[in-house]
């Protein structure tokens, strides 16, 4: 299943705009809020739907991020990402955004269906926690940021992981329905 659009409108808990209401994102609001008021996560360091653009075959593409906490000084530390299905089935798309995403690689990706969630280290790609509850606090994402190196990606690797993203997330834009799954454009509309 992909996001559609349900014909409606709700406010978003991060920035109290008036937002579409789509199949998703009703999940993505409860993830915020959960992040914000359970673990500490500062509203302001949080946004939602970010675009996450690479190349492939000298064309644009990409997928949207539902969530990436940064810190103050505008580092990513955090990258989740909200799957319909076997959250285990989305760790490896979720660790290739990870390492992918501007200014990181970020250190921690996280793959949930706002019920069950892999937790994962972005450079090993290993899973160390399970279970919305083995989110990191603000507190725990600070400090794993602060012992994580800010290394980009060699170009040959750089090249493989946009490969491993497209393959998991090619499907949703441009073969399943265009119109409604298009790829994010450079300027994040």
């Amino acid at each position: 299943m992909h996001e559609v659009s349900l014909g409606g409108m709700l406010t978003d808990y991060l920035t109290g705009q008036t937002i579409e209401e789509t199949t998703y994102e009703e999940f993505r609001q409860a993830l915020a809020k959960f992040l914000v008021e359970e673990k500490g996560y500062p509203k302001r360091g949080l946004k939602a739907k970010v675009p996450l653009i690479f190349k492939i075959d000298g064309q644009d593409t990409g997928r949207h991020i539902d969530l990436v906490a940064h810190d103050d000084a505008g580092v990513p530390l955090v990258l989740v990402i909200f799957c319909a299905g076997d959250v285990g089935s989305f760790e490896r798309e979720t660790v290739s955004c990870a390492r992918l995403f501007p200014g990181g690689p970020v250190p921690i990706a996280i793959a949930t269906d706002s019920i069950g969630a892999s937790i994962l280290d972005t450079a090993s790609g290993d899973c160390v926690a399970t279970g919305v509850r083995g989110i990191p606090t603000w507190e725990e994402a600070l400090a794993k940021s602060a012992k994580t190196a800010r290394i980009p990606l060699p170009d040959e690797r750089r090249r493989k992981e946009e490969r491993i993203l497209h393959a998991y997330s090619g499907f949703l834009y441009g073969t399943c329905c265009s119109e409604s799954c298009p790829a994010p454009s450079k300027g994040g509309k």
